[in-house]
């Protein structure tokens, strides 16, 4: 993703020095303005989502691997570092949050119309019979998380998945390769819609979801 350590390893494994005042992750701007994905999803929402959620855990994360060997890594090697790491949790649910919100801004888009990626169609087809029938999947795996948590399309081996995460979960932990995601906390709809979650995902699938992102991750699978 494109959240990386400011002291990324070089190509000899050195880790420069990092000084002790410096952020090592930062937020990434989100790729459209704050109001570009209304009336879907509100520019308030927006700055709530993005520019207090995904921040925070931006924000913690900086703060637990100060002074840390975790400083010097990517966020990337930060979450496989981590994971079943009893003793990093904290650093562990705070970079894979980072992780999936960077992923989650990428994987909508205000415009509208165009062509269906011909790449992505002819998967689509072959692992969901239809483009109708993985929207359907798809929505139905958003609405029913129970609690917090995320619906991804990702490419199992040759085929592609719809598959759901809890909390800070992300399926690239069991092997499988991320295409797009939709956020199913109550941070990301709650203003918008209080309770209605089917709503917000509704929206998002039928008007929001950036196709040509999911068929740029499964061209470079």
């Amino acid at each position: 993703m494109n959240i990386q350590s400011h002291s990324a390893q070089s190509s000899s494994g050195a880790s420069p020095a990092m000084p002790p005042s410096a952020s090592a992750f930062q937020l990434p701007a989100l790729p459209y303005a704050e109001d570009a994905l209304a009336p879907v999803i509100s520019a308030r929402t927006l700055q709530f989502h993005y520019g207090k959620h995904n921040k925070g855990y931006v924000d913690a994360l900086n703060e637990l691997v100060l002074g840390t060997p975790f400083a010097a890594l990517s966020l990337d090697q930060v979450i496989s570092a981590t994971e079943n790491d009893q003793a990093n949790v904290a650093i562990y649910r705070n970079a894979a949050q980072a992780w999936n919100h960077a992923f989650y801004w990428q994987s909508l888009s205000p415009r509208r119309g165009g062509q269906f990626p011909p790449v992505l169609q002819a998967q689509v087809d072959s692992s969901f019979g239809s483009l109708d029938s993985l929207k359907e999947e798809l929505g139905n795996a958003a609405k029913a998380q129970f609690g917090s948590g995320w619906a991804w399309l990702v490419l199992d081996g040759s085929k592609l998945r719809v598959v759901k995460t809890a909390n800070a979960g992300n399926p690239l932990s069991t092997g499988m390769k991320p295409l797009l995601v939709i956020d199913v906390w109550e941070h990301a709809y709650y203003l918008d819609y209080e309770n209605r979650r089917g709503d917000h995902v509704k929206g998002i699938i039928d008007k929001l979801i950036n196709w040509e992102f999911a068929a740029h991750n499964l061209g470079n699978a």
